[in-house]
């Protein structure tokens, strides 16, 4: 029996251990957290920070194959580890996302579109960018932004004022494409193929994905193009394992957002909604196993649940209704914002979900 290693114990980590476990495997993660949600479904669990170079070194001792649940695993750590343990998909996707100025580089780089950007430092630089971008723009942090922090949207010349202690720290600026949504693929690949899940469309509030809804509503002409570029990139870029893509649509145009070498919160709603999801295949790779071709069973909705939605989620979760699927994580503590859980209605459309859901959540 194989053993995956997950640095990371969050819910993510949480639903690649269920699914390794449904394919015969054991899982140990490492997560400073005692009661990280992973660590409730994983054989073994190492209570420790993600910056220990022993408690890592630990985890990849003690597994057949290592895996990471989030972006910012330290590189000074993890790079030499990829040449003395089976880390599959290598640090290099990790690198090229943990940096949002390499990350857009990289993106045009391999032949994917990107809004204008700049590099920016101080505030000097930050003025030639609005020269050279143009306003509205955002500003954001280079690295460690998440969810809407470390960003700013500048429209007036009060904005760069206001923007400016955010210049603390390497920062980019990108042109506000005024896009009609948003749509993110992931995509899992191993050394013979690449497998693509439906493309859904994403709706956030507060800067965090409240909704997403597939299929997205794009013409044929260009979900195939978003479907055959993304694919392509991670092959030019030499990635394997799971890379999800997020790009704003507008109209028949496809603009490079943002990417993450990870399971995605926007794919939680293939556990119901495809013949397979972004765990199993993720696992699949891991383990050694071939990948299978996913298909989206019926149109379906994933709500992300936030600590403010908890109470509405648990009062749904005892309604027990028919094509609705509650995942609540496990946390032991509840906020404002924080992930808590997130519910799949499938099968449903984004009309029925409005006409029928909404309302139960403010």
């Amino acid at each position: 029996m194989k053993t995956i290693g997950i640095i990371g114990g969050g819910q993510l980590g949480l639903m690649l251990a269920e699914e390794a476990h449904r394919l015969g495997a054991h899982c140990i993660t490492l997560d400073p957290a005692k009661d990280a949600p992973a660590a409730a479904v994983c054989e073994e669990h190492i209570a420790k920070p993600f910056n220990d170079p022993e408690a890592v070194e630990e985890l990849c001792r003690k597994s057949d194959v290592v895996t990471y649940e989030f972006e910012n695993v330290p590189g000074e750590i993890l790079i030499p580890l990829c040449k003395k343990y089976n880390i599959p998909q290598g640090y290099k996707p990790l690198y090229d996302s943990q940096d949002r100025l390499r990350e857009k580089d990289n993106a045009r780089n391999h032949g994917l579109r990107t809004p204008l950007y700049a590099q920016v430092d101080d505030e000097e630089s930050l003025r030639r960018a609005v020269l050279e971008v143009g306003l509205p723009a955002v500003l954001k942090t280079r690295t460690m932004g998440y969810d809407g922090h470390g960003q700013q949207v500048i429209k007036t010349e009060e904005d760069i004022a206001k923007a400016l202690p955010l210049l603390s720290v390497p920062c980019i600026l990108e042109q506000f494409v005024k896009f009609d949504f948003e749509a993110s693929i992931v995509m899992v690949a191993s050394k013979d193929e690449v497998v693509s899940f439906p493309v859904g469309r994403n709706v956030h509030r507060d800067g965090i994905l409240d909704l997403c809804f597939v299929p997205a509503e794009l013409s044929d002409t260009v979900r195939e193009k978003l479907r055959r570029q993304s694919e392509h990139f991670m092959r030019e870029c030499g990635y394997e394992g799971i890379l999800a893509i997020e790009y704003f649509i507008k109209g028949e145009e496809i603009y490079f957002n943002e990417m993450a070498p990870r399971p995605h919160n926007s794919g939680h709603y293939t556990i119901e909604g495809s013949t397979t999801n972004q765990y199993r295949e993720l696992a699949r790779y891991l383990l050694g196993e071939p990948l299978r071709h996913p298909a989206l069973v019926a149109p379906t909705v994933m709500k992300n649940i936030l600590g403010q939605d908890l109470d509405e989620a648990e009062k749904i979760l005892r309604e027990n209704h028919k094509g609705v699927f509650v995942h609540l994580y496990g946390k032991s503590e509840s906020r404002p914002k924080r992930k808590m859980g997130h519910i799949t209605f499938t099968p449903m459309t984004g009309e029925e979900y409005e006409r029928d859901w909404a309302k139960r959540f403010v």
